[in-house]
């Protein structure tokens, strides 16, 4: 399979926007497509995400102007999969940091360490169970790794893929730093 990652970048927003349009999320209901935009390093306050149609909008503005980070992967010219990745501290304003993420430890917030958050993963049924994943957060770790980053940190749920796979992220150096009822924290030490 001829597959290629890009670090999202404003130029790509279509693709983006594009790939959420078409790609079943979660439960397959199109109202409740997320286009990923509640996991942005924006405050989201005096935003209206009601509507899919609305998160559309916004998800364009917001990869336009550098909101949300990640990368998308692609077979050919398709986007076929999306990691969020993102630096930690960036993120604590975001909606669902908000509401899921009570459980994560800020311990490092203000130490100076410099963390990569990985908060989701969206793949087309199509690519599922070929490495997609796998890539994303590979080159997720990579750039982590040559942007200086102390460490990555990942969020699995437990029962869900909607942050990846504990197993995925086990076989690569993430070592579980906090389990709780609803998922782990696991971490990747970078130095």
């Amino acid at each position: 399979m001829d597959s290629e990652i890009r670090k999202l970048t404003p130029d790509l927003a279509e693709d983006y926007v594009r790939f959420f349009d078409t790609t079943p999320h979660d439960d397959n209901i199109d109202e409740h497509k997320c286009y990923c935009v509640c996991w942005c390093n924006d405050a989201f306050e005096s935003q209206d995400f009601s509507t899919a149609e609305k998160r559309r909008e916004y998800a364009y503005l917001y990869v336009k102007g550098g909101n949300i980070q990640g990368y998308l992967a692609y077979a050919g010219n398709k986007a076929v999969g999306w990691c969020n990745a993102n630096i930690k501290s960036e993120c604590l304003r975001c909606e669902s940091w908000q509401r899921f993420m009570h459980y994560v430890p800020l311990d490092d917030i203000n130490t100076g360490l410099k963390v990569k958050s990985i908060f989701c993963f969206v793949i087309a049924p199509e690519m599922k169970r070929k490495g997609i994943a796998t890539l994303l957060m590979e080159r997720v770790c990579l750039d982590a790794e040559r942007e200086g980053f102390d460490f990555i940190e990942a969020y699995p749920y437990k029962g869900t893929d909607f942050g990846g796979h504990y197993e995925m992220y086990g076989k690569h150096g993430f070592q579980v730093t906090l389990e709780t009822e609803h998922g782990y924290v696991m971490r990747k030490y970078l130095k």
